[in-house]
Protein backbone atom coordinates (compact mmCIF):
# COMPACT_ATOMS: atom_id res chain seq x y z
CA UNK A 1 0.00 0.00 0.00
CA UNK A 2 2.83 2.34 0.86
CA UNK A 3 4.56 1.59 -2.43
CA UNK A 4 1.45 2.54 -4.36
CA UNK A 5 1.12 5.77 -2.39
CA UNK A 6 4.77 6.63 -3.09
CA UNK A 7 4.39 6.01 -6.82
CA UNK A 8 1.20 8.10 -6.88
CA UNK A 9 3.06 10.91 -5.10
CA UNK A 10 5.94 10.77 -7.59
CA UNK A 11 3.52 10.83 -10.52
CA UNK A 12 1.70 13.87 -9.10
CA UNK A 13 4.98 15.72 -8.60
CA UNK A 14 6.06 14.92 -12.17
CA UNK A 15 2.78 16.26 -13.54
CA UNK A 16 3.13 19.38 -11.43
CA UNK A 17 6.69 19.92 -12.68
CA UNK A 18 5.52 19.36 -16.27
CA UNK A 19 2.66 21.82 -15.88
CA UNK A 20 4.94 24.39 -14.32
CA UNK A 21 7.47 23.85 -17.08
CA UNK A 22 4.87 24.42 -19.81
CA UNK A 23 3.61 27.53 -18.04
CA UNK A 24 7.15 28.89 -17.64
CA UNK A 25 7.91 28.19 -21.29
CA UNK A 26 4.79 30.08 -22.36
CA UNK A 27 5.66 33.00 -20.11
CA UNK A 28 9.19 32.95 -21.47
CA UNK A 29 7.83 33.23 -25.02
CA UNK A 30 5.53 36.08 -23.97
CA UNK A 31 8.33 38.00 -22.26
CA UNK A 32 11.29 37.45 -24.59
CA UNK A 33 10.01 36.78 -28.13
CA UNK A 34 8.87 40.16 -29.38
CA UNK A 35 8.27 42.11 -32.57
CA UNK A 36 9.21 45.61 -31.50
CA UNK A 37 7.49 45.88 -28.12
CA UNK A 38 4.73 43.37 -28.95
CA UNK A 39 4.99 39.81 -27.57
CA UNK A 40 5.00 37.37 -30.47
CA UNK A 41 1.73 35.60 -29.53
CA UNK A 42 -0.07 38.96 -29.32
CA UNK A 43 1.52 40.03 -32.61
CA UNK A 44 0.20 36.89 -34.33
CA UNK A 45 -3.22 37.36 -32.74
CA UNK A 46 -3.34 40.99 -33.94
CA UNK A 47 -2.42 39.89 -37.47
CA UNK A 48 -5.14 37.23 -37.46
CA UNK A 49 -7.83 39.64 -36.21
CA UNK A 50 -6.84 42.30 -38.76
CA UNK A 51 -6.92 39.68 -41.53
CA UNK A 52 -10.44 38.61 -40.49
CA UNK A 53 -11.64 42.21 -40.68
CA UNK A 54 -9.98 42.70 -44.06
CA UNK A 55 -11.55 39.54 -45.46
CA UNK A 56 -14.88 40.88 -44.24
CA UNK A 57 -14.32 43.95 -46.40
CA UNK A 58 -14.25 46.52 -43.61
CA UNK A 59 -11.62 47.60 -41.09
CA UNK A 60 -13.06 50.11 -38.58
CA UNK A 61 -11.11 53.39 -38.35
CA UNK A 62 -11.93 53.93 -34.68
CA UNK A 63 -9.05 54.31 -32.24
CA UNK A 64 -9.38 50.82 -30.72
CA UNK A 65 -8.87 48.94 -33.98
CA UNK A 66 -6.35 51.47 -35.30
CA UNK A 67 -4.11 51.07 -32.25
CA UNK A 68 -3.77 47.36 -33.04
CA UNK A 69 -3.45 47.93 -36.80
CA UNK A 70 -0.78 50.63 -36.65
CA UNK A 71 1.14 48.74 -33.98
CA UNK A 72 1.08 45.51 -36.01
CA UNK A 73 2.29 47.02 -39.28
CA UNK A 74 4.52 49.72 -37.74
CA UNK A 75 6.52 47.39 -35.52
CA UNK A 76 6.69 44.76 -38.26
CA UNK A 77 8.29 47.27 -40.66
CA UNK A 78 10.55 48.66 -37.93
CA UNK A 79 11.69 45.19 -36.86
CA UNK A 80 12.44 44.30 -40.49
CA UNK A 81 14.60 47.43 -40.82
CA UNK A 82 16.45 46.72 -37.58
CA UNK A 83 17.39 43.22 -38.73
CA UNK A 84 18.84 44.28 -42.07
CA UNK A 85 22.61 43.72 -42.20
CA UNK A 86 24.78 46.84 -41.84
CA UNK A 87 22.05 49.39 -42.67
CA UNK A 88 19.97 48.09 -39.76
CA UNK A 89 22.23 50.09 -37.48
CA UNK A 90 22.13 53.19 -39.68
CA UNK A 91 18.50 54.18 -39.30
CA UNK A 92 16.93 51.55 -41.57
CA UNK A 93 14.14 50.89 -39.04
CA UNK A 94 12.75 54.42 -39.36
CA UNK A 95 13.19 54.35 -43.16
CA UNK A 96 11.41 51.01 -43.50
CA UNK A 97 8.58 52.04 -41.17
CA UNK A 98 7.93 55.09 -43.37
CA UNK A 99 8.75 54.08 -46.94
CA UNK A 100 7.82 50.38 -47.06
CA UNK A 101 4.14 51.24 -46.37
CA UNK A 102 4.31 53.95 -49.04
CA UNK A 103 5.66 51.46 -51.58
CA UNK A 104 3.09 48.84 -50.54
CA UNK A 105 0.28 51.33 -51.13
CA UNK A 106 1.61 52.26 -54.56
CA UNK A 107 2.09 48.65 -55.70
CA UNK A 108 -1.22 47.49 -54.24
CA UNK A 109 0.34 45.15 -51.68
CA UNK A 110 -1.54 46.62 -48.74
CA UNK A 111 -5.29 45.86 -48.53
CA UNK A 112 -7.43 48.80 -49.59
CA UNK A 113 -9.40 48.69 -46.33
CA UNK A 114 -6.16 49.13 -44.35
CA UNK A 115 -5.12 52.08 -46.50
CA UNK A 116 -8.53 53.76 -46.26
CA UNK A 117 -8.91 53.27 -42.51
CA UNK A 118 -5.35 54.33 -41.74
CA UNK A 119 -5.59 57.46 -43.88
CA UNK A 120 -8.94 58.41 -42.39
CA UNK A 121 -7.70 57.88 -38.84
CA UNK A 122 -4.45 59.78 -39.36
CA UNK A 123 -6.05 62.80 -41.00
CA UNK A 124 -9.10 63.01 -38.73
CA UNK A 125 -7.31 62.64 -35.38
CA UNK A 126 -4.10 64.66 -35.95
CA UNK A 127 -2.42 62.04 -33.78
CA UNK A 128 0.99 63.23 -34.95
CA UNK A 129 0.54 66.44 -32.97
CA UNK A 130 -0.37 64.51 -29.81
CA UNK A 131 2.83 62.53 -30.28
CA UNK A 132 4.97 65.62 -30.86
CA UNK A 133 3.53 67.58 -27.93
CA UNK A 134 4.12 64.68 -25.49
CA UNK A 135 7.66 64.21 -26.79
CA UNK A 136 8.52 67.94 -26.65
CA UNK A 137 7.07 68.60 -23.21
CA UNK A 138 8.54 65.42 -21.73
CA UNK A 139 12.01 66.09 -23.12
CA UNK A 140 12.00 69.72 -21.96
CA UNK A 141 10.82 68.76 -18.48
CA UNK A 142 13.64 66.21 -18.18
CA UNK A 143 16.37 68.73 -19.13
CA UNK A 144 18.65 70.54 -16.77
CA UNK A 145 17.59 74.22 -16.65
CA UNK A 146 21.07 75.64 -17.27
CA UNK A 147 21.71 73.29 -20.17
CA UNK A 148 18.29 74.12 -21.61
CA UNK A 149 18.99 77.87 -21.65
CA UNK A 150 22.48 77.48 -23.10
CA UNK A 151 21.26 75.02 -25.73
CA UNK A 152 18.51 77.31 -27.00
CA UNK A 153 20.86 80.31 -27.10
CA UNK A 154 23.65 78.51 -28.94
CA UNK A 155 21.84 76.23 -31.38
CA UNK A 156 20.97 79.06 -33.79
CA UNK A 157 24.59 79.75 -34.78
CA UNK A 158 25.36 76.21 -36.07
CA UNK A 159 21.97 76.19 -37.82
CA UNK A 160 22.62 79.43 -39.71
CA UNK A 161 26.18 78.44 -40.62
CA UNK A 162 24.97 75.03 -41.80
CA UNK A 163 22.30 76.48 -44.06
CA UNK A 164 24.70 78.96 -45.67
CA UNK A 165 27.37 76.33 -46.33
CA UNK A 166 24.77 73.77 -47.47
CA UNK A 167 23.30 76.22 -49.99
CA UNK A 168 26.74 77.15 -51.34
CA UNK A 169 27.86 73.53 -51.68
CA UNK A 170 24.58 72.45 -53.28
CA UNK A 171 24.76 75.32 -55.78
CA UNK A 172 28.37 74.46 -56.57
CA UNK A 173 27.59 70.78 -57.22
CA UNK A 174 24.53 71.64 -59.33
CA UNK A 175 26.47 74.14 -61.45
CA UNK A 176 29.26 71.60 -61.93
CA UNK A 177 26.64 69.16 -63.26
CA UNK A 178 25.42 71.77 -65.75
CA UNK A 179 22.08 72.46 -64.09
CA UNK A 180 20.37 75.87 -64.19
CA UNK A 181 21.06 78.02 -61.08
CA UNK A 182 17.40 79.01 -60.71
CA UNK A 183 16.24 75.38 -60.78
CA UNK A 184 18.99 74.28 -58.38
CA UNK A 185 18.14 76.81 -55.70
CA UNK A 186 14.36 77.21 -55.89
CA UNK A 187 13.36 73.67 -56.84
CA UNK A 188 15.99 71.53 -55.07
CA UNK A 189 17.91 73.32 -52.30
CA UNK A 190 15.15 75.54 -50.91
CA UNK A 191 12.55 72.73 -50.67
CA UNK A 192 15.08 70.66 -48.71
CA UNK A 193 15.39 73.41 -46.08
CA UNK A 194 11.76 74.60 -46.20
CA UNK A 195 10.59 72.79 -43.07
CA UNK A 196 8.65 69.85 -44.46
CA UNK A 197 5.39 69.52 -46.36
CA UNK A 198 2.68 71.48 -44.56
CA UNK A 199 4.91 74.36 -43.49
CA UNK A 200 7.34 74.22 -46.43
CA UNK A 201 6.40 72.51 -49.67
CA UNK A 202 2.79 73.71 -49.77
CA UNK A 203 3.56 77.42 -49.02
CA UNK A 204 6.38 77.24 -51.57
CA UNK A 205 4.07 75.80 -54.22
CA UNK A 206 1.50 78.54 -53.54
CA UNK A 207 4.21 81.20 -53.81
CA UNK A 208 5.63 79.71 -57.00
CA UNK A 209 2.15 79.46 -58.53
CA UNK A 210 1.60 83.16 -57.91
CA UNK A 211 5.04 84.48 -58.80
CA UNK A 212 5.94 82.13 -61.68
CA UNK A 213 2.40 81.88 -63.14
CA UNK A 214 2.31 78.10 -62.95
CA UNK A 215 -0.26 75.63 -61.64
CA UNK A 216 0.11 74.94 -57.92
CA UNK A 217 -0.24 71.20 -58.46
CA UNK A 218 2.65 71.23 -60.92
CA UNK A 219 4.79 73.27 -58.52
CA UNK A 220 3.99 70.95 -55.61
CA UNK A 221 4.78 67.91 -57.76
CA UNK A 222 8.27 69.30 -58.43
CA UNK A 223 8.95 70.44 -54.86
CA UNK A 224 7.59 67.54 -52.81
CA UNK A 225 9.99 64.82 -54.04
CA UNK A 226 12.98 66.99 -53.10
CA UNK A 227 11.58 67.37 -49.58
CA UNK A 228 11.23 63.59 -49.33
CA UNK A 229 14.68 62.79 -50.71
CA UNK A 230 16.26 65.39 -48.46
CA UNK A 231 14.49 63.82 -45.48
CA UNK A 232 15.60 60.33 -46.52
CA UNK A 233 19.21 61.51 -46.78
CA UNK A 234 18.95 63.12 -43.33
CA UNK A 235 17.60 59.91 -41.79
CA UNK A 236 20.53 57.90 -43.15
CA UNK A 237 23.08 60.49 -41.96
CA UNK A 238 21.45 60.60 -38.52
CA UNK A 239 21.78 56.83 -38.22
CA UNK A 240 25.45 57.06 -39.20
CA UNK A 241 26.02 59.79 -36.59
CA UNK A 242 24.48 57.56 -33.93
CA UNK A 243 26.97 54.82 -34.76
CA UNK A 244 29.80 57.38 -34.76
CA UNK A 245 28.75 58.42 -31.25
CA UNK A 246 28.97 54.81 -30.07
CA UNK A 247 32.48 54.53 -31.44
CA UNK A 248 33.63 57.92 -30.12
CA UNK A 249 31.63 58.61 -26.94
CA UNK A 250 33.50 61.86 -26.22
CA UNK A 251 31.81 63.46 -29.25
CA UNK A 252 28.26 63.00 -28.01
CA UNK A 253 26.06 63.89 -25.07
CA UNK A 254 23.57 61.10 -25.92
CA UNK A 255 20.74 63.56 -26.41
CA UNK A 256 22.26 66.56 -24.59
CA UNK A 257 23.52 69.50 -26.67
CA UNK A 258 25.64 71.02 -23.92
CA UNK A 259 28.17 69.44 -21.56
CA UNK A 260 26.63 69.24 -18.09
CA UNK A 261 28.73 72.09 -16.67
CA UNK A 262 27.75 75.43 -15.22
CA UNK A 263 30.87 77.36 -14.17
CA UNK A 264 34.39 76.09 -14.62
CA UNK A 265 34.59 72.47 -13.62
CA UNK A 266 31.56 72.53 -11.31
CA UNK A 267 28.83 70.16 -12.48
CA UNK A 268 25.50 71.77 -13.18
CA UNK A 269 22.58 70.68 -11.03
CA UNK A 270 21.01 67.59 -12.50
CA UNK A 271 17.45 67.34 -13.67
CA UNK A 272 15.08 65.41 -11.40
CA UNK A 273 16.01 61.74 -11.46
CA UNK A 274 13.54 59.27 -12.90
CA UNK A 275 12.60 56.85 -10.11
CA UNK A 276 10.26 54.58 -12.07
CA UNK A 277 7.71 54.64 -9.20
CA UNK A 278 5.39 57.34 -10.49
CA UNK A 279 1.73 56.68 -9.74
CA UNK A 280 -0.95 56.55 -12.42
CA UNK A 281 -2.55 59.89 -11.50
CA UNK A 282 0.77 61.70 -11.88
CA UNK A 283 1.31 60.13 -15.31
CA UNK A 284 -2.19 61.24 -16.34
CA UNK A 285 -1.44 64.76 -15.10
CA UNK A 286 1.81 64.77 -17.11
CA UNK A 287 -0.11 63.86 -20.28
CA UNK A 288 -2.68 66.58 -19.57
CA UNK A 289 0.14 69.11 -19.07
CA UNK A 290 1.44 68.34 -22.56
CA UNK A 291 -2.04 68.69 -24.09
CA UNK A 292 -2.74 71.99 -22.32
CA UNK A 293 0.59 73.46 -23.41
CA UNK A 294 -0.23 72.48 -26.98
CA UNK A 295 -3.58 74.25 -26.65
CA UNK A 296 -1.64 77.35 -25.56
CA UNK A 297 0.42 76.94 -28.74
CA UNK A 298 -2.79 76.75 -30.79
CA UNK A 299 -4.00 79.95 -29.15
CA UNK A 300 -0.70 81.62 -30.04
CA UNK A 301 -1.14 80.50 -33.64
CA UNK A 302 -4.57 82.16 -33.79
CA UNK A 303 -3.30 85.40 -32.24
CA UNK A 304 0.11 85.93 -33.87
CA UNK A 305 0.47 83.17 -36.48
CA UNK A 306 3.26 81.31 -34.67
CA UNK A 307 3.16 77.55 -35.46
CA UNK A 308 1.40 75.74 -32.63
CA UNK A 309 4.29 73.31 -31.88
CA UNK A 310 6.71 76.25 -31.58
CA UNK A 311 4.32 78.18 -29.34
CA UNK A 312 3.94 75.08 -27.18
CA UNK A 313 7.71 74.68 -27.08
CA UNK A 314 8.24 78.22 -25.80
CA UNK A 315 5.44 77.79 -23.25
CA UNK A 316 7.01 74.56 -21.96
CA UNK A 317 10.41 76.24 -21.65
CA UNK A 318 8.89 79.11 -19.65
CA UNK A 319 7.11 76.66 -17.34
CA UNK A 320 10.36 74.77 -16.81
CA UNK A 321 12.46 77.87 -16.17
CA UNK A 322 9.88 79.36 -13.80
CA UNK A 323 9.61 76.12 -11.76
CA UNK A 324 5.95 76.08 -12.75
CA UNK A 325 5.43 72.39 -12.04
CA UNK A 326 6.51 70.17 -9.17
CA UNK A 327 9.26 67.52 -9.43
CA UNK A 328 6.57 64.86 -9.17
CA UNK A 329 4.71 66.24 -12.19
CA UNK A 330 8.00 66.57 -14.05
CA UNK A 331 8.52 62.86 -13.54
CA UNK A 332 5.00 62.16 -14.79
CA UNK A 333 5.86 64.07 -17.99
CA UNK A 334 9.01 61.98 -18.38
CA UNK A 335 6.99 58.75 -18.14
CA UNK A 336 4.61 60.01 -20.83
CA UNK A 337 7.61 60.93 -23.00
CA UNK A 338 9.18 57.49 -22.60
CA UNK A 339 5.86 55.78 -23.37
CA UNK A 340 5.36 57.67 -26.63
CA UNK A 341 9.01 57.26 -27.61
CA UNK A 342 9.03 53.47 -27.22
CA UNK A 343 5.44 52.59 -28.08
CA UNK A 344 4.09 55.10 -30.59
CA UNK A 345 7.00 56.03 -32.88
CA UNK A 346 6.84 53.17 -35.39
CA UNK A 347 3.02 53.08 -35.58
CA UNK A 348 3.08 56.83 -36.29
CA UNK A 349 5.70 56.39 -39.01
CA UNK A 350 3.62 53.64 -40.62
CA UNK A 351 0.57 55.92 -40.68
CA UNK A 352 2.67 58.70 -42.22
CA UNK A 353 3.94 56.33 -44.90
CA UNK A 354 0.43 55.21 -45.82
CA UNK A 355 -1.39 58.54 -45.58
CA UNK A 356 0.96 61.27 -46.82
CA UNK A 357 4.07 59.76 -48.44
CA UNK A 358 3.65 59.46 -52.25
CA UNK A 359 5.99 56.72 -53.46
CA UNK A 360 5.59 57.52 -57.16
CA UNK A 361 6.84 61.09 -56.80
CA UNK A 362 9.83 59.92 -54.78
CA UNK A 363 10.82 57.41 -57.45
CA UNK A 364 10.44 59.91 -60.31
CA UNK A 365 12.78 62.37 -58.59
CA UNK A 366 15.41 59.66 -58.08
CA UNK A 367 17.80 60.95 -60.78
CA UNK A 368 21.56 61.01 -60.38
CA UNK A 369 21.84 64.80 -60.69
CA UNK A 370 19.13 65.42 -58.11
CA UNK A 371 20.66 62.90 -55.73
CA UNK A 372 24.12 64.42 -55.99
CA UNK A 373 22.83 67.92 -55.26
CA UNK A 374 20.62 66.75 -52.39
CA UNK A 375 23.22 64.54 -50.73
CA UNK A 376 25.93 67.19 -51.02
CA UNK A 377 23.62 69.90 -49.64
CA UNK A 378 22.47 67.88 -46.63
CA UNK A 379 25.94 66.49 -45.93
CA UNK A 380 27.50 69.98 -46.01
CA UNK A 381 24.75 71.34 -43.75
CA UNK A 382 25.23 68.56 -41.20
CA UNK A 383 29.04 68.62 -41.33
CA UNK A 384 29.01 72.37 -40.72
CA UNK A 385 26.71 71.90 -37.74
CA UNK A 386 29.09 69.23 -36.41
CA UNK A 387 32.26 71.33 -36.60
CA UNK A 388 30.68 74.64 -35.58
CA UNK A 389 28.99 72.95 -32.64
CA UNK A 390 32.27 71.42 -31.54
CA UNK A 391 34.04 74.77 -31.91
CA UNK A 392 31.60 76.59 -29.60
CA UNK A 393 31.67 73.91 -26.90
CA UNK A 394 28.61 71.82 -27.75
CA UNK A 395 28.40 68.07 -28.31
CA UNK A 396 29.08 67.89 -32.08
CA UNK A 397 27.14 64.71 -32.87
CA UNK A 398 23.99 65.93 -31.14
CA UNK A 399 24.24 69.32 -32.88
CA UNK A 400 24.73 67.53 -36.20
CA UNK A 401 21.60 65.41 -35.63
CA UNK A 402 19.61 68.59 -34.97
CA UNK A 403 21.10 69.95 -38.21
CA UNK A 404 19.76 66.86 -39.99
CA UNK A 405 16.27 68.00 -38.99
CA UNK A 406 16.78 71.21 -40.99
CA UNK A 407 16.35 69.06 -44.10
CA UNK A 408 13.59 66.77 -42.81
CA UNK A 409 9.92 66.40 -43.68
CA UNK A 410 8.60 68.66 -40.92
CA UNK A 411 7.30 67.02 -37.75
CA UNK A 412 7.16 63.56 -39.32
CA UNK A 413 10.72 63.96 -40.56
CA UNK A 414 11.89 65.01 -37.11
CA UNK A 415 10.40 61.83 -35.66
CA UNK A 416 12.12 59.62 -38.25
CA UNK A 417 15.47 61.44 -38.03
CA UNK A 418 15.62 61.44 -34.23
CA UNK A 419 14.49 57.81 -34.14
CA UNK A 420 17.29 56.83 -36.53
CA UNK A 421 19.76 58.82 -34.42
CA UNK A 422 18.34 57.50 -31.13
CA UNK A 423 18.10 61.11 -29.87
CA UNK A 424 14.38 61.71 -29.34
CA UNK A 425 15.18 64.03 -26.42
CA UNK A 426 16.41 66.57 -28.98
CA UNK A 427 12.86 67.07 -30.31
CA UNK A 428 12.54 70.66 -28.90
CA UNK A 429 15.63 71.77 -30.80
CA UNK A 430 14.55 69.81 -33.89
CA UNK A 431 11.27 71.71 -33.89
CA UNK A 432 13.17 75.01 -33.83
CA UNK A 433 15.31 73.87 -36.76
CA UNK A 434 12.28 72.69 -38.72
CA UNK A 435 9.53 75.18 -37.92
CA UNK A 436 11.38 78.44 -37.37
CA UNK A 437 14.26 77.77 -39.75
CA UNK A 438 11.94 76.52 -42.48
CA UNK A 439 9.53 79.44 -42.12
CA UNK A 440 12.38 81.96 -42.36
CA UNK A 441 13.83 80.24 -45.45
CA UNK A 442 10.49 80.15 -47.26
CA UNK A 443 9.54 83.74 -46.39
CA UNK A 444 12.89 85.30 -47.30
CA UNK A 445 13.28 83.29 -50.51
CA UNK A 446 9.78 84.12 -51.78
CA UNK A 447 10.35 87.77 -50.91
CA UNK A 448 13.63 87.79 -52.87
CA UNK A 449 12.03 85.94 -55.78
CA UNK A 450 9.15 88.40 -55.90
CA UNK A 451 11.49 91.42 -55.95
CA UNK A 452 13.74 89.75 -58.51
CA UNK A 453 10.86 89.08 -60.91
CA UNK A 454 9.53 92.63 -60.51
Amino acid sequence: MSTTDDSFSVTSESLAIQKTSLKDKWWHIMDTWKVGIIPLPLFLLAGALIAIDCLGGKLPSDIVVMVATLAFFGFACGEFGKRLPIVGKLGAAAICATFIPSAMVYYGLLPDVVVESTTKFYKSTNILYLYICCIIVGSIMSMNRTTLIQGFLRIFFPMVCGEIVGMLVGMGVGLALGMEPFQIFFFIILPIMAGGVGEGAIPLSIGYATLLHMDQGVALGRVLPMVMLGGLTAIIISGCLNQLGKRFPHLTGEGQLMPNRSNGDEPAPAAPAFSGKTDVTTIAAGALLAVLLYMIGMLGHKLIGLPAPVGMLFAAVLVKLAHGVSPRLLEGSQVVYKFFQTSVTYPILFAVGVAITPWEELVHAFTLDNLLVIVSTVSALVATGFFVGKKIGMHPIDVAIVSCCQSGQGGTGDVAILTAGNRMSLMPFAQIATRIGGAINVSVSLLVLGNFLV
